[in-house]
């Protein structure tokens, strides 16, 4: 088992022990829970007030002045400088930058308070705060303790609830939230999407046995040859089993009713190992993306989850899913939802977003530059959609840092334990754009290699960047050494020439791996008609990507695939065009309303020729 979290160890004059941290707990839909989401006031405190003290040191715990104390004036000369009111108040999940004006560009600390009753743990329960996500770093408290720090804006984190604090009603919590960039954070102070603050996923309190299942990862063997396994009907699944801790005697109970399948695996330690042989096993595909119903059963506890099986490889330039290759017709979207200018987070977010790609005919969504809510990665299982899944090395991170690689790598492991149970992802992104140099080559493998550990059954890689050449685009990355696939962002046409370059333009790859445009794009403010030679009209959006799949025509031998940037507009404080950006990046084929630009149909009707082709 891994550590996971950041944290701050706090005692109390209660005698409570430290706080330690404490792994994922995955699956939480699947175990018993009390939602926090609903109504929560907060407090704005750009300076830091309720954390610092005027000589900038930190609270300590009693410190009336603390914000996530409330203490009670007993006489009207008593001085008390903070409070929290149901006339200052925030929908969670969400982002505060949507949800109050004065808040829209705000960055900085907010703190979110709510009260909740809980009922008596039986004897042998347990109860853990989980947060789905917090942007960027969150310091929780309860009932004026503090449980611990989180950093991170876009993964899980949760804290074991100590009983000696637990009260039936009124429990006091507050999580100190802070989106502020920095230099050695991880994404760091120069992104192209905006940083929208708050609790922007579910909160809720599980309730466990004192020993539990924490983390399962169950999958199709990816050792096993795929096409050997189809012809004989005979498939090996390989699961695992991770406890909270030592599990001494029991056993775990694995069912796949629809297979007729049920065993018991005994219990030693804290890890199960199993291997299951199936027959008539349907493989999860775009095509038909089967999921089955498993369920582990352990000490009065049973966990169901829904999981396709599938194997996904390179084999030589080309990637195959279960034995034939693919083509990888791609959608990159951003967690946003444009018409309400905020943070996706809903099932019916997530609808909205990969409802539009399966309009495009796409297969493979790109999650950019983060990892995405749990319900798009677990829609994408049912809708059948191939997954690139990012973590937000992004751009100008500081590569000689130790402590940013650990960054890196935490949220690398939390994005892994999240999802791994989840067959549409397929890819594993350690970053995106990052200069070549050799210190961060090898913070990027570094990456890699610990991707690899956690996971071997995925391809990993990272969206390079080419510079263009009048004669060859040479693909030699050093990066590409190490990847499973070698992914490019290209923008001929936009950024330098117009489109009709690639009429030219020639490209040559170093590596004998399948290639995949994992960017390629034009903006264009929706509704805005020209020639085809005006920037920021869709004609000439339109016409970028004619340009561009002719071109795709005369790749290297390995294309596999394309991801467009992007499938909708989205806000970016760095494009500042008064005309035409008005702080939105115009590169999507759907407009910040919904409407579907020129270049909609164009690739739409290239995505249908390319499963015609592979089809044949």
């Amino acid at each position: 088992m891994f550590n996971r979290f950041i944290v701050f160890l706090v005692t109390s004059f209660l005698a409570i022990p430290a706080l330690a941290a404490e792994n994922l707990i995955i699956n939480t839909d699947s175990r018993e829970s009390i939602s926090l989401n609903g109504t929560w006031q907060y407090i704005v405190d750009p300076y830091d007030t309720g954390f610092y003290t005027y000589r900038f040191t930190e609270r300590s715990e009693g410190d009336p002045e603390a914000y996530w104390n409330n203490p009670v004036t007993k006489h009207r000369s008593e001085r008390r400088e903070h409070g929290y009111h149901p006339s200052n108040s925030l929908q969670v999940p969400g982002d505060w930058n949507s949800q109050k004006k004065e808040l829209t560009y705000y960055e900085g600390s907010v703190w979110y308070q709510r009260d909740f009753d809980l009922r008596s743990l039986k004897k042998g329960e347990r109860a853990f705060l989980y947060f789905g996500a917090v942007n960027y770093e969150a310091h929780v408290y309860l009932n004026g303790k503090k449980l611990g720090m989180h950093k991170g804006g876009f993964t899980p984190f949760n804290f074991e609830i100590p009983k000696e604090l637990i009260k039936k009603e009124d429990n006091f919590l507050v999580v100190k939230v802070d989106n502020k960039r920095h230099p050695q954070e991880v994404p760091t102070v120069n992104v192209d999407w905006w940083n929208y603050g708050g609790i922007t996923r579910d909160v809720k309190v599980l309730i466990t046995p004192d020993k539990f299942i924490q983390q399962y990862n169950v999958q199709l063997d990816p050792a096993q040859d795929i096409a050997e396994s189809i012809a004989q009907d005979r498939f090996v699944v390989t699961g695992s089993v991770d406890f909270n801790r030592d599990a001494g005697k029991g056993s775990v109970t694995v069912k796949i009713p629809e297979l007729d399948f049920t065993r018991d695996y005994a219990v030693s330690g804290d890890r199960l190992e199993f291997d299951i042989e199936l027959a008539d096993l349907e493989l999860w595909s775009p095509e038909d993306p089967k999921l089955y119903n498993v369920e582990l059963a352990y000490n009065g506890e049973t966990l169901s989850d829904r999981i396709g099986f599938r194997k996904i490889e390179t084999v030589g330039n080309e990637i195959h899913l279960n034995g034939e290759r693919v083509f990888l017709r791609g959608a990159t979207i951003h967690e946003e939802i444009p018409q309400d200018v905020r943070r996706a987070y809903s099932k019916e977010d997530a609808e909205q977003l990969l409802g539009w790609a399966k309009e495009l005919n796409a297969n493979m969504l790109r999650l950019a530059h983060y990892p995405h809510n749990e319900e798009i990665t677990r829609l994408a299982d049912a809708m059948g959609f191939l997954v690139w899944s990012e973590i937000p090395v992004y751009w100008t991170i500081d590569f000689s840092s130790d402590e940013v690689l650990e960054k890196a790598k935490v949220q690398l492991e939390e994005m892994i334990t999240r999802d791994r149970n989840r067959a549409s992802i397929i890819i594993w992104s350690v970053g995106n754009e990052t200069p070549v140099s050799p210190v961060r080559t090898a913070f990027m493998k570094s990456l890699i290699d610990k991707a690899k550990s956690l996971d071997d059954s995925r391809l990993v890689s990272a969206a390079l960047e080419v510079h263009y050449n009048p004669e060859t685009n040479h693909i030699n990355d050093p990066l590409g050494a190490y990847t499973d696939i070698v992914s490019v962002n290209e923008y001929l046409g936009w950024y330098g020439g117009t489109p009709d370059m690639c009429r030219t333009a020639q490209w040559e790859v170093d590596y004998d791996k399948p290639l995949i445009i994992s960017e390629t794009g034009a903006g264009a403010k929706g509704g805005f008609h020209a020639d085809r030679e005006t920037r920021w009209s869709e004609e000439y959006q339109e016409w970028y990507y004619q340009e561009q799949i002719a071109m795709f025509e005369r790749m290297p031998e390995g294309f596999s695939g394309v991801a467009p940037w992007i499938l909708v507009d989205f806000r970016s404080p760095k494009r500042n065009h008064p005309e035409y950006q008005e702080g939105w990046n115009r590169k999507g084929i759907i407009d910040e309303k919904g409407n579907k630009k020129k270049a909609f149909a164009v690739l739409n009707k290239y995505y249908d020729e390319m499963e015609a082709a592979t089809a044949r």
